[in-house]
């Protein structure tokens, strides 16, 4: 992954509102993301696979629920440059995560 990749991967709204939340709260599932981000679910997981092509995502099925979260083989630089961007991000996106939401369970 190159600088101009991930800046390209990030620059959409709902991308960097997907990453900010991962990089808080870990690995989320599907339904998670869909809840906090107020979006349908098909918008939901056509970014998540769009962060997965681009290497900052990895999945994980659990029965009929995926669960995702940052590459564990993120560069350092990249996860930096994530880190750098949590503080902005976070107070500019309000989401309300609600961890163990009913259809996960």
């Amino acid at each position: 992954m190159s600088p101009v990749e991930l800046c390209k991967c990030l620059a959409d709204d709902t991308r960097l509102r997907l990453v900010v939340l991962m990089r808080r709260y870990g690995e989320l599932c599907v339904c998670d993301l869909v809840d906090a981000l107020q979006l349908p679910q098909s918008t939901v997981s056509r970014h998540l696979s769009q962060l997965r092509g681009c290497g900052l995502v990895s999945d994980r099925r659990e029965g009929q629920w995926v669960h995702y979260q940052l590459a564990a083989q993120m560069p350092e630089w990249a996860l930096a440059v994530i880190d750098e961007l949590m503080q902005p991000a976070t107070k500019l996106y309000r989401a309300e995560l609600k961890r163990g939401a009913a259809c996960c369970q």
